[in-house]
């Protein structure tokens, strides 16, 4: 149900700043939906396991959320949510939801915009098309509550467990359906079509939702190519996808752009014409990494810390200069995968800026950007150690998210990694530890410095994407 915060406004200038709401959303039931022959088709590795996921893992992550977002919707009820076998307080259309008007969860927000019968019946019938639902399953689910017709939207299945259309699993990973840039969204555009539902959801959300009524002129949708209409090798012609995983707002003039498996060329190209064009951004950096899966986006290979500090695959932070041997140079090729960065700029006479190596661009981003006055400094996966640096980051170890400067979270089974930031001076604490010590006192969420929070993630870490991945931030404080 719609909470009406007054106060709820969006600004993201930075990926580090005090982290004040963010868009969510709990592992629904279409992820135990999935089977091994169409995992891949729907963009995951393997197969999880729904009650470990949810009740042994990500309700973790609520409750840490919580605690630094929205405290008083926990504090001091703990134990009485722990120990509710049925996890009431997890459960969108449960009565006893907690309901943050702070950390959001995405399919109240589809549940609010849907008891309008305009836009429900807009959406049943948008929805209907693209997945091919037949005009009486479509009568069917217009007769059906707002809460539990946004949880069909989402999961694919009905009441009676009767699957009427695929789920779409990956959206756990809300930070690719948009981002926020300064004070406008940029809504994304999938590359695959197994993501096309969760655009199209949020497309609804974020034009129809109470929330972002003061919003809307902001919105920012890429449009596709026009030779893809009129051209008949649509399966050569580059496709227009951006997915903003590949997007990080590292200041308040400036966006990074990572050109990868998912976020072509084209679509790139558009949204720096259109930023530059709104006057939204001063500079827009464009990282063009290796097109593989392990880098599917941007955030999978490097997230930031603290204003100096970075946490990244070291084969793609440093620079390796080529050989002058051809045949040595070829092997050197063979062994890195060698980004390319190009800075671009909205005033027409400023000139582009080629940077040698991704490290030098988030040293010039800290010290220039935000203004550091300390040495830049690199926190590699796995400790820099192989084969644990290409291990981990399979498992999200660059993929961290900052509840603010210098306190981050993600996966505990990344060891190597962990020990990297003890190393760096950080502490290492597992959450079940820390949400007693925030319930008891013992320890502030405002006050926690240079901290690194262990996750559960024996099944989070198979859908592949970290805590980077599993947020939407609305707004953070600036500096």
């Amino acid at each position: 149900m719609y909470v009406n915060n007054k106060d709820f406004k969006i600004n993201i200038p930075s990926e580090i700043g005090v982290l004040r709401s963010l868009i969510i959303h709990s592992p629904d039931g279409g992820l135990g939906k999935i089977v091994p022959d169409k995992a891949q088709d729907w963009l995951f590795e393997d197969i999880v396991h729904l009650d470990t996921i949810r009740k042994g893992e990500y309700d973790y992550y609520i409750k840490l959320l919580l605690y630094f977002l929205d405290i008083d919707t926990i504090k001091g009820q703990l134990n009485e949510i722990n120990n509710d076998d049925s996890r009431s307080f997890f459960k969108p259309n449960d009565i006893n939801f907690h309901n943050s008007g702070r950390v959001i969860e995405f399919q109240n927000l589809l549940s609010d915009i849907l008891r309008d019968s305009n836009i429900s019946q807009k959406l049943v019938a948008a929805v209907g098309a693209t997945e091919g639902l037949s005009y009486q399953m479509q009568c069917v689910l217009l007769a059906t509550e707002a809460g539990e017709l946004a949880r069909i939207l989402i999961s694919g299945t009905l009441k009676n467990q009767e699957m009427i259309f695929a789920p779409i699993p990956n959206l756990i990973f809300t930070r690719d359906i948009g981002i926020v840039i300064n004070q406008h969204i940029l809504i994304n555009k999938a590359a695959k079509k197994a993501r096309s539902r969760e655009t199209l959801l949020a497309k609804y959300i974020f034009y129809n939702h109470p929330y972002f009524t003061n919003y809307k002129q902001n919105i920012i949708e890429i449009p596709d190519n026009m030779h893809y209409f009129l051209q008949t090798n649509h399966d050569t012609e580059e496709p227009c996808s951006i997915e903003c995983g590949d997007l990080m707002m590292v200041s308040k003039n400036h966006l990074l752009i990572g050109l990868s498996e998912r976020t072509s060329a084209l679509a790139t190209k558009k949204t720096i014409e259109i930023l530059f064009a709104k006057k939204v951004v001063e500079k827009i950096s464009v990282i063009k990494i290796p097109n593989k899966r392990a880098y599917m986006h941007l955030d999978t290979v490097f997230t930031q810390v603290k204003k100096n500090m970075w946490v990244i695959l070291h084969a793609i932070g440093k620079y390796y200069p080529i050989n002058t041997s051809p045949f040595l140079a070829f092997e050197q090729q063979k062994k890195y995968d060698v980004p390319e960065i190009t800075q671009y700029f909205a005033d027409i006479n400023q000139p582009t800026k080629k940077f040698e190596s991704v490290e030098a661009l988030l040293c010039d981003v800290s010290e220039n950007d935000l203004g550091s006055s300390q040495k830049t400094e690199f926190i590699y996966s796995g400790n820099q150690q192989f084969p644990h640096d290409l291990r981990e980051q399979w498992t999200d170890s660059c993929n961290v998210l900052a509840l603010k400067e210098g306190v981050v979270i993600g996966y505990d089974r990344n060891e190597h990694t962990i020990k990297a930031f003890e190393n760096k001076g950080f502490t290492i604490i597992n959450v079940k530890n820390l949400l007693h010590k925030f319930e008891t006192g013992t320890l502030n969420p405002e006050t926690l410095e240079n901290t690194f929070i262990t996750m559960p993630s024996a099944e989070l870490s198979r859908a592949r994407g970290g805590f980077h991945c599993m947020s939407l931030p609305l707004y953070r404080s600036d500096f």
